[in-house]
């Protein structure tokens, strides 16, 4: 192997045969030296030093590069030009001699970005958003991939949504090909992230009629990553409002990142085909190979109560639309704890009663599912008295690009496992965390998502070993069932977790907090309103569908 100081030039596969120092890595990842050590002592799937040039350890640039590749740079970190999404890889990259990056990436950005308007003229943004991702696919997939015969589909789909001549400016399709014709990836992690960043912009666009929002990256890998570390392997995971994939290819991911070589059976159901074909895109662009099972469905499970057989996945997780009300719909069976008078209710009630023994999901909700009282205290006493409820966690607002509404994730046990004989609630008020990445948007850091699944994970280890859970101060704390009902069964985790410095927690709620609590909840009743007006065009969209 040659060090990276004395290399000659010249591009090997995956730079394997090129040796790199700590000061090179946090120079090349254009971060202090101090980080990279820590790097090391933190993460037990940082690459090894496998050679020295003297006294000076040095590592593989391939390995170090698969590593950064995984690490987005923090938006408070992103140096001028750089897009969201820009990992440390890319930059070390990008900094080796002869590497490149960023080529397609930017290319794509420009398409997709400032010269978005001038090129596309009359043509509606999500059509063209959507030819893009078809051209960007031709870009990125090689015949050897096995994912001709999925791109020519999804190119015959396209075609159906062709624009009237009249909409779409003459030799726009000749352009955008001719111009992505002249890059190309510069590694197959910027193919992936150049795919990433047109398909988040189409999910936006195609996303105003409709309202199903897309998962923000971060909040997929806490959903995916809490529930691949207690339940990864040979098991069944299930989407059943599946979006474009994006959480399937979150629990994938969460899976290679812990090693393991027994990959799960993967299936899920989208809203339409359209939707099916991109998801199923999205989830070979990023695992090519896996056989993935995507039917359609509806938006809520209450009109289709049968689609997915009982007790069936080990895990499952969603993000569901919310926000609507049920009216004249037939009760299903698995309403085992009331009339589920609005969608998030029926969603909760459906996913405990899709999971096998011992099996867990992750149902992202809005804020107002933790308090509201009527009909939704009466399903949410019911699932907490029977154990379905192992942990929520309040999540910071703005993580929606489209929507302001606070959402929480919700994670949910099968009724009968161990642990629900003993029941109690892992609260996690998790508002505090997160950065602007834009103005008005946040996301959450690697280190906040590794806390939060870290926070689940050891309450779940615990558990499983028969100790208490001390919880994280401001944080985190773990409740007993009968404690919560003596809160109305409230699963705020702001009534239960004390903010740094506050003497107590629940039941103590002096009229400042009253306050702020009703101030909160107002504004919950306002994003919740613009929300169902968004389902209700969802719902006419389908009817439109059925001629109906």
């Amino acid at each position: 192997m040659t060090d990276f100081d004395t290399w000659p030039g010249g591009v090997d596969a995956e730079f394997a045969d090129v040796l790199v120092s700590r000061p090179d890595i946090a120079r090349l990842a254009g971060v202090k030296r101090p980080a990279v050590s820590n790097w090391e002592r933190r993460h037990g799937d940082f690459p090894p030093p496998v050679g020295s040039g003297g006294e000076v350890e040095r590592f593989r640039a391939d390995e170090v590069l698969a590593w950064l590749s995984g690490r987005a740079v923090p938006g408070n970190a992103l140096r001028p030009g750089e897009p969201v999404g820009t990992t440390y890889g890319d930059r070390f990259r990008a900094g080796l001699p002869g590497g490149t990056a960023g080529g397609l990436l930017r290319t794509v950005e420009r398409l997709a970005g400032p010269e978005a308007d001038r090129l596309r003229g009359p043509m509606p943004l999500d059509r063209y958003l959507l030819w893009l991702l078809h051209l960007v696919l031709n870009q990125i997939v090689k015949p050897e991939d096995g994912l001709a015969k999925a791109v020519d589909v999804f190119r015959r789909m396209v075609r159906n949504f062709d624009p009237p001549e009249e909409t779409a400016p003459r030799h726009l399709f000749t352009e955008l090909a001719d111009t992505l014709d002249r890059t190309s990836a510069g590694s197959a992690q910027e193919g992936r992230a150049a795919f990433d960043h047109v398909l988040v912009l189409w999910r936006a666009a195609y996303a105003r009629e409709g309202g199903a929002f897309l998962t923000p990256p971060s909040v997929s890998r806490v959903m995916a990553g809490a529930l691949a570390a207690v339940r990864s392997g040979e098991v069944r995971v299930h989407d059943p409002y599946g979006r474009t994939g994006e959480l399937l290819v979150a629990y994938l991911d969460a899976v290679a990142a812990h090693g393991d070589r027994v990959l799960p059976q993967v299936s899920g159901r989208v809203p339409e085909p359209l939707e099916r074909q991109v998801a199923e895109l999205n989830l070979r662009v990023h695992h090519h190979g896996r056989a993935v099972q995507l039917g359609e469905g509806s938006f809520t499970p209450a009109l289709d109560p049968f689609a997915d057989p009982p007790g069936a996945f080990d895990v499952l997780l969603t993000n569901p639309p919310f926000g609507r009300r049920l009216e004249d719909v037939a009760p299903p069976p698995y309403w085992r704890y009331g009339a589920a008078h609005r969608t998030e209710f029926d969603w909760l009630q459906y996913a405990v009663s899709r999971l096998a023994p011992e099996g867990r999901a992750a149902v992202l909700m809005p804020a107002g599912a933790a308090f509201n009282a009527g009909a939704a205290e009466t399903v949410r006493a019911g699932l907490v008295e029977a154990g379905a409820v192992e942990c929520v966690v309040a999540l910071p607002a703005g993580l929606f690009t489209l929507t302001a509404v606070k959402t929480q994730i919700w994670f949910l046990r099968a009724l009968g496992s161990r642990e629900a004989t003993d029941p109690e609630v892992l609260f996690v008020a998790a508002e505090h965390l997160g950065h602007h990445v834009t103005r008005t948007q946040r996301s959450l850091s690697d280190d906040d998502i590794e806390r939060l699944v870290g926070e689940y994970v050891s309450w779940h280890t615990a558990r499983a070993a028969g100790r208490s859970f001390a919880g994280t101060p401001g944080l985190s704390r773990a409740v007993p069932v009968s404690d919560i009902a003596d809160q109305d069964h409230s699963l705020d985790p702001a009534r239960y977790v004390p903010a740094p410095g506050q003497a107590s927690a629940a039941g103590a709620a002096g009229p400042a907090e009253a306050r702020d609590r009703l101030a909160r909840l107002s504004e919950e009743i306002t994003a919740l309103h613009a929300r169902a007006d968004t389902a209700d065009t969802e719902a006419a969209r389908w009817l439109r569908r059925y001629g109906l």
